[in-house]
């Protein structure tokens, strides 16, 4: 092997490791509060970050514990958008959070990238507009009258400011020099498609005004979505994701469609490089759990359904009493009162 070969195969596994380790910040969740930083020196004791977001952090100390609340809002939405799949966003206590699952092209990757960065977008708008940082409050922007016969008023959200920050924070490894490679253009992909997922669903809220609650005149602002209506377009992405390979358009590399009979992606889609692994077994080492263990639905067909969610391995049958309220009336004034009433069901669970 020449040295040549050796040294250009040693950077391309750097870039490789480096891009797909983009996620680490994602540990900041595991904290109970990082409010409590007073000291740029704390920054440096921050597990996850690398060294340009840690000077990040060291200048905005008020911003990090929105970027925390962003990490726990993604995986907490992962959780809930893949809690009937075989991989459902299980984390460990190690780096990276999702173990190996995130460090291959996966559309699974690609899920974490984009509502990873629509957290710390969410969040820190949402900081903006409660008045909790210093730096941005509402977007004043919005002003005046509307060709819709409103005004606009009141405290519309400053979603420019947390999507700018989030580019910043997030994007910041992948935007590094020498960070081109498939990956770095899948992940800076797929955090913007999480952006946008944001960006391109605000609504307008409106409060009426006038006599006796009528609506004589009314004002309006703008205001994200709920962040559950995030995680669902951007599970939809990912059922629709479109595998992708690198080509170059003149001096620019770019991802294009691997199938060509396939339509372009747009800014708004999810992109993936690698098959997806089955998740069916356990593979501690990669991140995966398994689905041993795991409940499942005996009528369902779907991937929820006991024959594919436990892989043809076949499931455990276990009959279960519950107690439920039941036979509630309400005694005036002012209380519920209930009978508890005891029901059997049957659980299954995967061999």
């Amino acid at each position: 092997m020449s040295p040549e070969y050796f040294l250009r195969s040693l950077l391309l596994i750097i870039l490789a490791t480096f891009s797909a380790n983009a996620s680490n910040w994602l540990y900041l969740a595991k904290l109970s509060s990082v409010g409590s930083i007073s000291e740029e020196e704390t920054c440096e004791k921050l597990k996850g970050l690398i060294q340009r977001q840690v000077q990040m952090c060291k200048r905005n100390l008020e911003v990090m514990d929105s970027v925390r609340r962003g990490a726990q809002l993604a995986i907490e939405e992962c959780q809930y958008q893949f809690r009937n799949r075989r991989w459902n966003c299980s984390t460990l206590d190690t780096l990276p959070v999702f173990g190996k699952v995130v460090t291959q092209g996966t559309r699974e990757a690609a899920f974490v990238y984009a509502i990873s960065s629509a957290g710390v977008a969410f969040a820190v708008t949402r900081a903006c507009s409660s008045g909790e940082l210093d730096k941005c409050g509402c977007d004043r922007t919005v002003q005046g009258g509307s060709p819709q016969g409103f005004q606009w008023s009141g405290c519309s959200d400053n979603i420019a400011y947390g999507v700018a920050f989030s580019q910043t924070f997030v994007d910041v490894r992948e935007r590094s020099k020498g960070a081109s490679s498939n990956r770095a253009l899948m992940n800076l992909h797929n955090n913007e498609a999480g952006r946008k997922a944001i960006l391109n669903n605000m609504r307008v809220e409106c409060k009426c005004h006038g006599v006796s609650g009528s609506c004589e005149f009314k004002t309006c602002w703008k205001a994200m979505p709920p962040f559950r209506k995030v995680g669902n377009i951007l599970k939809e992405k990912f059922d629709g994701a479109t595998e992708v390979e690198q080509s170059e358009v003149g001096s620019t590399k770019v991802l294009v469609p691997k199938n060509s009979q396939f339509k372009p992606h747009t800014d708004e889609d999810l992109v993936y490089l690698d098959s997806s692994p089955d998740f069916c077994d356990h593979d501690l080492k990669n991140g995966v759990l398994g689905t041993s263990g795991r409940q499942c639905n005996k009528t369902s067909k779907a991937i929820d359904g006991c024959e594919l969610m436990c892989c043809g391995r076949g499931f455990h049958t276990e009959e279960v009493e519950v107690v439920e309220r039941c036979s509630c009336k309400f005694h005036w004034c002012c209380s519920v009162k209930c009978k508890p009433c005891h029901r059997v069901v049957e659980i299954h669970t995967c061999r």
